[in-house]
């Protein structure tokens, strides 16, 4: 059971991981290229991002979800670990949100779109999945302080 939950766990943050970092590609480079007229090659790598988040997404959710119950039946946890993990789920939930809402258009391309919210759209999604990042650690934190022996 062991050697499950490490490969749950490394394919967890290696999906995070990948979002995020894609996250400030996409921020950096794709998006400015779109803006600058980059044509088909910008299009096609948004694309690109845009099935990499739908398989991260499907990923974090199997995962968390994996680890979510494996860690509540393990062990007696305190509210804060239940504080935060709503906490980091509700985040989560509204980072899959965002994202969605990014990719729901091949019609409307993103450097186009003139919404506040649209625009605000890609660095709120990179502020969420940071932020996500930050309460994961503080649950890995929790966790092993609750599980060491006193």
């Amino acid at each position: 059971m062991l050697e499950l939950r490490l490969i749950v766990r490394f394919a967890h943050i290696l999906a995070a991981a990948t979002w995020v970092g894609g996250s400030i590609l996409y921020l950096v480079v794709v998006l400015p290229a779109l803006r600058a007229g980059g044509g088909a090659a910008a299009a096609q790598v948004a694309a690109l991002f845009r099935r990499l988040v739908n398989i991260c997404m499907g990923v974090l959710l199997l995962s968390g979800a994996f680890m979510v119950f494996d860690r509540l039946t393990q062990t007696t946890l305190g509210l804060p670990y239940l504080v935060v993990l709503s906490l980091k789920i509700v985040s989560a939930l509204a980072m899959f949100i965002v994202a969605i809402y990014l990719g729901q258009s091949n019609i409307r391309r993103l450097a186009k779109r003139s919404t506040r919210f649209s625009k605000a759209a890609p660095q709120l999604m990179l502020v969420l999945g940071i932020f996500v990042f930050l309460l994961g650690a503080l649950l890995n934190v929790l966790f092993e302080a609750t599980i060491a022996p006193h």
